[in-house]
């Protein structure tokens, strides 16, 4: 069920059949693109936060519950990892989540192929303009109809490699899509590093945007599940002190 990307952007869009999604895929309240970042800076203890803390969100009684009771009851996701600009990884592919039972089989999944921090083969730099970029073509190949449609940033760096973010998120925006993130806390220097700003100011955009940026590492899983709730119901405010809406 994975697929692998390893080429510039123009020759992954060209390949962008790779990234198809189910021929009958469904009218849903949000399609999600879980981008996540597993450039050379995700180590082991980082790339198990990031696959466990989504497989645990996405099947969360709260994330379900907000699932089922929105509008029609489902969303659509799609999992891909990302490094520099033109290495990415497909792990999920467009999925339809109704229910407990859906929920479920995508976090088993992303437990069982998700990244876990093992060493890049490939230069693993950190182009979050080129996730970017990803998750507009993976919302653009998207079949059904969605009320929005999301890029979620998942990163503990800022963009080192390939477009300026600020061109890349002008095309997202332009599109209509909103794109989100979650800072993970990195330590430099025994010294907690916060990317919130940074995020604040370059990456998020779009309708209701905000950046989520737990204290630590073990308020990842809780923040990203709190992020999806007020994803996927469609929350102005969410309801959580982590949370900063910045754009409407």
């Amino acid at each position: 069920m994975s697929a692998n990307l390893a080429a510039p952007l123009g020759a992954m869009l060209a390949a962008s059949a790779l990234y198809t999604p189910q021929a009958n895929a469904a009218d849903v309240d949000a399609a999600i693109v879980f981008a996540v970042d597993v450039s050379a800076s995700i180590d082991p203890a980082t790339a198990n936060l990031q696959r466990q803390g989504h497989a645990a969100a996405i099947s969360s009684p709260e994330v379900v519950a907000a699932i089922t009771r929105n509008s029609t009851g489902c969303i659509a996701v799609t999992y891909v990892e990302w490094a520099s600009s033109g290495h990415a990884r497909s792990v999920v592919p467009w999925t339809s989540v109704c229910g407990l039972k859906d929920a479920q089989a995508v976090a088993s999944i992303i437990l069982k192929e998700g990244d876990r921090g093992l060493g890049c083969e490939q230069t693993c730099a950190t182009s979050i303009s080129f996730a970017i970029d990803l998750g507009c073509m993976l919302l653009d190949s998207y079949v059904g109809s969605a009320a929005s449609k999301v890029i979620d940033i998942s990163a503990n760096g800022t963009n080192n490699d390939g477009l300026p973010v600020a061109v890349s998120r002008r095309r997202a925006i332009a599109k209509g899509y909103t794109i989100n993130a979650i800072a993970i806390p990195e330590m430099i220097r025994s010294v907690v590093y916060d990317l919130t700003e940074y995020f604040d100011n370059n990456v998020i955009g779009g309708p209701r945007a905000f950046v989520i940026a737990p204290s630590t590492t073990t308020d990842y899983a809780a923040a990203l599940r709190r992020k999806l709730v007020a994803e996927i119901s469609l929350s102005i405010r969410p309801p959580s002190k982590e949370m900063v809406v910045v754009r409407e």
